[in-house]
């Protein structure tokens, strides 16, 4: 259920801010957000899987997180990055 490494290899090149940039807030919140988006689809097949829907919430919470520090950092690379990722309507 892992992200494979193609794709992960993906979402870093996409949202690095430098070549080899692999731990910005903003790869990290791409990455979380693929997560999220997989475990989603997981859970229309399996609707009774709650040990995944606890890691799903912890990994909601932990993209907040980094999304709030973005947002009181640079409030203009939090915009661009909602819009990227679609988060926000």
């Amino acid at each position: 259920m892992a992200l494979t490494k193609e794709r992960k290899q993906n979402v870093m090149t996409t949202f690095e801010t430098h070549a080899g940039d692999t731990g910005s807030a903003a790869v990290q919140i791409a990455l979380l957000t693929e997560r999220i988006n997989q475990l989603t689809g997981h859970f229309k097949t399996h609707p009774k899987d709650f040990g995944s829907r606890r890691g799903l919430l912890k990994i909601v919470g932990q993209r907040r997180r980094l999304l709030s520090y973005v947002k009181k950092d640079d409030v203009a690379q939090y915009q661009q990055l909602i819009q990227k990722l679609n988060l926000r309507k």
